[in-house]
C-alpha cells in the first residue's frame, strides 16, 4: 500500500513529501535539511527512485543535489523552470537574501499527462501561476494530490514573484484541480493538508 509522509524541511518550512511503498520511494520537493530527509529514509530503509519538483521557487529545491548524490535518483521538473535550478535571480533565492540556493539542471522533463516510475504511477497535472512550470501530482487510487504552492487550506499561492499570474493561478486550480473528485486530499507545499470539496466550498478566494 502505497503511503506519503510529510516533512517540513528548509528555511521556509517547506513540505517536502516522500510517498513510498515495498522500500521503494519518490521524493517531491526536497527543500534543505537533507539530513533530516536521510534520517527519515533510512529509518525505514526506502531507496529513492526519483525527485519530483512541483517547481523549482529555492524554498523546495535546497536538498536537490544531496539527494541525486546519495541515492543517484534522477531529478524532473517542467520544462519551463529548466533553467531555474541554477539561477538564484529565478529561483527567487537572491530576492530574499538568504545566500545563492540552487542545484545542479535536472536530469528530466515532465511530459503532463500519465507516468510511470518504478511501480509507481500517477498523473502530472500542469498547474502554472504560482510560477511558470508549477506542476501538482495526481495520485488517483490513492486519493491524493501533490499541488506544491498551487492551493493551500483556505488559501492560494502567491502571485507577486517573477513569472507569476494571478489568472493563470486561478484558472489552474478551477480547471486541474477543482475537477478532481470530492474526497480527494490535497498535500500543499506549505501548511496542513485539505481536501478539494474543503476547499471548492470554503476557500474564501473562490467563495
Amino acid at each position: 500500500m502505497i503511503k506519503i509522509s510529510r516533512l517540513p524541511l528548509g528555511p521556509m518550512g517547506t513540505n517536502a513529501y516522500v510517498i513510498h511503498e515495498n522500500k521503494k520511494a519518490l521524493v517531491v520537493d526536497p527543500g534543505g535539511d537533507f539530513e533530516k530527509l536521510e534520517n527519515y529514509l533510512k529509518e525505514r530503509e526506502l531507496d529513492v527512485e526519483a525527485v519530483l519538483l512541483t517547481h523549482a521557487h529555492f524554498d523546495h529545491i535546497g536538498a536537490v543535489d544531496d539527494v541525486r548524490r546519495e541515492y543517484n535518483a534522477p531529478v524532473y521538473i517542467h520544462e519551463n523552470e529548466a533553467d531555474w535550478l541554477e539561477d538564484p535571480a529565478k529561483n527567487g533565492s537572491a530576492l530574499f537574501g538568504l545566500g545563492e540556493i540552487k542545484a545542479g539542471t535536472a536530469d528530466h522533463f515532465f511530459e503532463i499527462g500519465q507516468m510511470e516510475i518504478g511501480d509507481f504511477t500517477f498523473e502530472v497535472r500542469f498547474t502554472p501561476g504560482h510560477s511558470p512550470g508549477s506542476v501538482s501530482f495526481v495520485f488517483r487510487n490513492q486519493r491524493f494530490t501533490i499541488v506544491g504552492d498551487t492551493l493551500f487550506q483556505r488559501g492560494i499561492g502567491r502571485t507577486d514573484l517573477p513569472g507569476g499570474s494571478r489568472t493563470q493561478l486561478e484558472k489552474s486550480i478551477e480547471e486541474q484541480l477543482f475537477s478532481l473528485r470530492n474526497d480527494m486530499r490535497v498535500f500543499p507545499g506549505h501548511g496542513l493538508p485539505t481536501t478539494i470539496e474543503e476547499e471548492r466550498n470554503e476557500n474564501p478566494f473562490f467563495n
